[in-house]
């Protein structure tokens, strides 16, 4: 986060509600800068299912219930303690079927997928980072984590946002 605001980097950043309550005042701060918009990452960071269905070994929401709760509890938690109500969402695990996009559009949120995968849960070396999102070109979304610190998500970038910006790439927030 340091690095995108030191640079005037644009991003959209998808936060969970678990996230939002262990750290209420920096995702307050996050909301109230220009730079960045708010996306819903749910509420426990499950893939949207009505069946269960796992990916990347996290279990999904198991039913219509938990799908549409998954998405609407952090939407209004969202509104309610940043101010602003979310129009976009990315499921964790960016999995949904097609229950849970249109539980997505019921509470007015885009559903959101991605590209290209730039730090693969955080675990990629500084050089893969490089590599993977280095990949990048005019309108894909990539994804990475900014929450692992113990990741080597920051040194890759540290890497490839001055050459993206010595080369002219703009950065800009998601479109609904």
């Amino acid at each position: 986060i340091d690095l995108l605001t030191s640079r005037g980097v644009k991003a959209t950043l998808f936060l969970n509600m678990r996230w939002i309550k262990a750290n209420t005042s920096y995702a307050k701060e996050l909301a109230a800068n220009p730079l960045f918009e708010l996306g819903n990452h749910g509420s426990r960071h499950c893939p949207i299912s009505v069946t269960g269905r796992a990916a990347y070994g996290i279990p999904g929401t198991a039913n219509v219930s938990e799908a549409c709760h998954e998405i609407a509890d952090n939407h209004a938690y969202m509104a309610s303690e940043l101010g602003k109500a979310p129009r976009l969402f990315r499921a964790g695990t960016a999995h949904y079927d097609d229950v849970g996009v249109a539980c997505c559009r019921e509470f007015g949120e885009t559903p959101v997928g991605f590209a290209i995968n730039g730090d693969a849960g955080a675990t990629y070396t500084a050089s893969q980072v490089v590599t993977e999102a280095g990949k990048a070109r005019a309108g894909d979304i990539v994804i990475s984590h900014m929450n692992q610190p113990a990741g080597q998500t920051f040194e890759g970038y540290s890497q490839l946002i001055p050459r993206w910006l010595d080369a002219g790439v703009s950065f800009a927030h998601l479109p609904a």
